[in-house]
């Protein structure tokens, strides 16, 4: 039997997550999929007009629902999160919008065998 059923939410840990004011660092997080007004909305604002790399900032600022325990994911969050968190971001972005999916097939370096791993987390991938 196929499962139809749509999956629109995706449960992410950050490589090494952002830190609050307080110091409180936040990893656990959730990404929805985008829509075309997210991909849309963001083409007119005068900031991706000035500087077409800020568009990563809002989609992200749209997509990502929940970090943590913070109240709200901002931009001024995505902002500051550490590079490699941003390009994590920006990977399962990508991964989930464009292929359903937040798996990554590969290969064991030791014996080749070849598996899916999931990328959005701490999930292990094994031989």
């Amino acid at each position: 039997m196929i499962d139809t059923t749509l999956r629109t939410e995706y449960p992410f840990t950050l490589p090494r997550g952002y830190v609050d004011q307080n110091g409180t660092v936040h990893r656990e997080g959730v990404m929805r999929l985008a829509t075309a007004r997210d991909e849309i909305s963001p083409q007119s604002d005068s900031r991706v007009r000035g500087n077409p790399a800020y568009l990563t900032v809002l989609l992200l600022e749209r997509t990502v629902i929940a970090l943590g325990d913070l109240p709200e994911v901002t931009g001024y969050v995505i902002e500051n999160l550490f590079a490699s968190d941003l390009a994590f971001l920006q990977d399962l972005y990508r991964r989930i919008n464009q292929q359903g999916t937040t798996e990554a097939a590969v290969a064991c370096p030791e014996c080749s065998h070849e598996f899916a791993v999931d990328v959005s987390g701490d999930a292990p991938g094994e031989c």
